[in-house]
């Protein structure tokens, strides 16, 4: 039987470059989208950073065998510069004793390299180049000092920081651990590799010195930020570099301890194809990690039970409002209760027929005389005193507008405003941000709320109307049999005297003899005329009709339906906006979902390696 090839293994920095192509593209759509949710500068300025770290990694990645870049930094003084001609077996960077001497950083790279080919943080640096097969890979920089006082040079510094791989982290006796260097340290040391560098250890080492030597210093320090086994070399960089040869020929190191040739065996042969994809791996973990977090800082809480609490709490306030403003409403038609009740006298005068209709008419216009109803509704000005021409049916809609607007411009916009700062003070109390209420709850309360509450007084005014004209129920009996003997009673009267007279004039002996002509006529009409006084006077004690009533009615209404349209307007806004930023929370909850895959994946697919020393816990 043949023996199954080993599947080669997955090329798994070449996948990870589309993924993250990928999820910045996925990030670029959500950063360019509108939000509901505010977010603050600093954090569109982190997922930027993340977007801008997401491309420069799927660049970097998309090689076939990936850079690693190797950067030098460290404190003014510690000799960055020395230990990178030592490395490089010969002056290319300047160093001194007495300043700060690196203003541009240097770049030391493989003759093979096209530098086109790297990132444009590296591509303004001062280039090098060298023919070294076993550094081919692999690109070490030196960098501005962290605690340079001119900000320029800290700016190149930042500006290199993104691309390295590995922050090879350099002091000396006088420097290991000063200040500006460790925090730089600290706000890094989870999303890059770090070694370390005790430069000028020949100073380090004092006979009869008592005390901890800098270097178990800085173990101790480095262990408290969760290195176990921090990889640290002691060198003397500056003997190296005036002793090439010595480095060559296998000199022995000029103090004890000194490690220089096990850092350069580290770096030509401990960082092998394995640990560089590793690092890389590792890197980009570290870097959809802090992607995690952001997308956790800008995702939307989840509102629906609070926008449910603001809506009851809102619901009451609205129902409060409809009642004020149903009376500021209402007050604005006191000056107008005469030509109401005429309209509605006239409106019930419609039901009657017959004689009873002609007196009612008679009655109201005597009633009602100098009622403007004509005139005034819809309201237009008299100029000289003279009657204006008007429909001759009431103009109900430009009624109830004028009475609307005159509302409005007394009392009902400021409280309109005031109603709107309300609700969103109550939202708070319930846990609701105020910055997502303030915007629609103002915006609701710019409405045209005067043709609004114009149409609420159309409709209940109409409503108000059809209850007095066709009411139901046991007032619809009562009405129905008052308007029936109002209707046929006075006739009935009329015919009955009719027929009195007639019998007196033909059957004396039975009707009684016939009066004078002018007692014929007054028994002929008195008494229908008494009826119908009668029947007037039943029907204003059984369905009254004056403006009290009819207020009480409109009050009653208009509040209901004041209140339908504040809770239509308002009480939706909560819930709206918290179904938006759910909907914004299902998308940064997708696009971290899709960030935990990639991590997780890459977590699955990274190489046992030995870089774990490099990383703090």
């Amino acid at each position: 039987m043949n023996e199954i090839a080993p599947v080669a293994p997955e090329p798994l920095l070449r996948t990870l470059s589309p993924a993250l192509r990928g999820l910045d593209r996925q990030l670029r759509t959500w950063l360019d989208a509108t939000h509901n949710f505010p977010i603050s500068t600093l954090q569109k300025a982190a997922l930027e950073g993340v977007s801008a770290d997401l491309q420069r990694q799927a660049e970097a990645l998309q090689l076939d065998r990936p850079l690693l870049i190797i950067i030098l930094m460290g404190g003014t003084g510690v000799g960055k510069s020395t230990l990178l001609n030592a490395l490089a077996g010969g002056a290319i960077a300047q160093a001194s004793f007495t300043r700060p001497t690196t203003r541009d950083p240097v770049v030391y790279y493989h003759e093979s390299l096209k530098p086109d080919r790297f990132d444009p943080a590296l591509r303004l640096c001062k280039l090098v180049s060298h023919g070294r097969p076993a550094l081919e890979q692999k690109i070490l920089v030196d960098t501005p000092d962290i605690d340079s006082n001119d900000l320029a040079n800290r700016d190149k510094l930042m500006q290199i920081l993104p691309v390295a791989d590995i922050v090879l982290y350099v002091g000396s006796q006088e420097k290991y651990h000063d200040q500006v260097g460790w925090e730089l340290f600290l706000e890094q040391r989870r999303r890059r590799a770090f070694a370390f560098v005790l430069n000028k250890w020949d100073r380090c080492l004092h006979p009869g010195a008592t005390g901890t030597r800098p270097d178990e210093d800085l173990l101790q320090d480095l262990k408290g930020q969760g290195f176990q086994n921090p990889l640290l070399f002691r060198t003397c960089a500056q003997h190296w570099v005036d002793n090439p040869d010595g480095y060559r020929n296998q000199a022995p190191p000029p103090v004890e301890g000194e490690m220089f040739r096990e850092l350069m065996n580290w770096l030509e042969l401990g960082l092998t194809r394995l640990e560089v994809e590793a690092i890389k791996a590792r890197g980009v973990g570290q870097m959809l990690h802090h992607f995690e977090k952001a997308l956790e800082a800008v995702r939307p809480p989840d509102l629906t039970k609070m926008a449910e609490r603001t809506q009851d709490v809102w619901r009451k306030t609205l129902a409060e409002e409809a009642r004020a403003e149903a009376v500021v409403l209402l007050n604005t038609l006191e000056p107008y209760q005469k030509e109401v009740e005429h309209h509605f006298a006239m409106e019930r005068q419609q039901l009657f027929g017959g004689p009873m209709a002609t007196y009612l008419k008679m009655i109201n216009k005597l009633k009602y005389w100098g009622s403007t109803l004509r005139d005034r509704i819809p309201f237009r000005p008299r100029l000289g005193g003279g009657r204006v021409e008007t429909q001759a049916n009431w103009d109900l809609s430009a009624f109830a507008l004028s009475c609307s607007k005159a509302a409005s411009e007394k009392h009902i916009d400021a409280r309109n405003r005031a109603l709107a700062n309300r609700l969103v003070v109550e939202g708070d109390t319930q846990g609701f941000p105020v910055n997502l209420l303030s915007e629609p709850t103002e915006t609701a309360s710019q409405l045209d709320w005067s043709s609004r509450n114009a149409e609420a007084i159309s409709q209940v005014m109409g409503q108000i109307e059809t209850v007095w004209t066709k009411p139901t129920g046991v007032k619809r009996f009562v009405q129905g049999t008052v308007i029936f003997l109002a209707n046929y009673l006075p006739i009935l009267t009329f015919v009955a005297m009719v027929v009195l007279l007639v019998g007196r004039y033909v059957w004396p002996e039975v009707f009684g003899a016939a009066d004078n002509t002018g007692a014929t006529f007054s028994y002929l009409l008195l008494p229908p005329l008494l009826v119908i006084i009668l029947l007037h006077l039943f029907i204003s004690l059984v369905l009254p009709l004056h403006w009290k009533a009819i207020r009480a009615d409109l009050e009653k209404h208009l509040e209901k339906q004041l209140e339908i349209e504040l809770v239509r307007a308002y009480c939706p806004i909560p819930e709206e906006v918290a179904k938006g930023l759910l909907e914004e929370r299902k998308e940064v909850d997708r696009l971290a979902g899709e960030v935990r895959e990639v991590a997780g994946w890459l977590e699955k697919s990274e190489k046992s390696s030995t870089i774990h020393e490099m990383y703090g816990n």
